[in-house]
């Protein structure tokens, strides 16, 4: 019988999804993501290399999903709130990622799959200016990590959220919240250009 390398690589990005999400890089175990797999943890080494070239790779994997492919359809201030509303939704959907990203920044030196990202980022960057005239590049490139830094938090963050209004934030309120803040900062964005 052959072996299914393919879907031994899926099972084993999506468990090192779940346990690097919950453990980090470098609290997850390897035979923790083999068992949570159902693979030999030595199929790991094999596919990915080491440890952090496995955490690289599932984090690749995982961030093609979050801006990939969002379309920014309606024009003016509003298009980058229905962007943060996309990215919101993705997140609620996958809150293994923003969870990710906050170990990246905490264990790493340097972010992960640049090569992939920065195209991507680009890209949205381009949309936002397509979509709201008088954007400048880097008032676009800053409304776009302000969405994400805003939307991540709500999973990477939360226990501010508790600290601040007193208990854990209502998910759909701190969306419409989000949502409000980046059409209004787009708005001053595009006044001051």
């Amino acid at each position: 019988m052959a072996w299914d390398t393919e879907a031994t690589r899926r099972k084993l990005l999506e468990a090192g999804v779940r346990q690097f999400a919950a453990h980090g890089l470098a609290g997850a175990r390897m035979d923790a993501i083999g068992r949570d797999a159902g693979v030999n943890k030595e199929r790991v080494y094999k596919y990915f290399g080491d440890k952090q070239q496995f955490f690289a790779a599932v984090l690749a994997h995982e961030l093609t999903a979050l801006l990939d492919g969002i379309d920014v359809a309606p024009r003016g201030p509003e298009a980058v709130g229905a962007f943060t509303a996309e990215l919101f939704d993705r997140c609620r959907d996958r809150p293994e990622l923003p969870r990710l990203l906050a170990w990246e920044s905490l264990e790493l030196d340097r972010a992960v799959a640049l090569e992939r990202r920065r195209p991507i980022c680009a890209d949205q960057a381009s949309c936002f200016q397509t979509a709201v005239p008088g954007l400048d590049r880097a008032t676009a490139e800053h409304l776009l990590l302000t969405a994400v830094t805003l939307v991540t938090a709500c999973w990477s963050l939360g226990r501010i959220g508790e600290s601040v209004l007193g208990a854990e934030p209502d998910l759909e309120l701190r969306r419409a919240a989000i949502i409000g803040q980046m059409t209004a900062l787009t708005r001053k964005g595009a006044d001051r250009a």
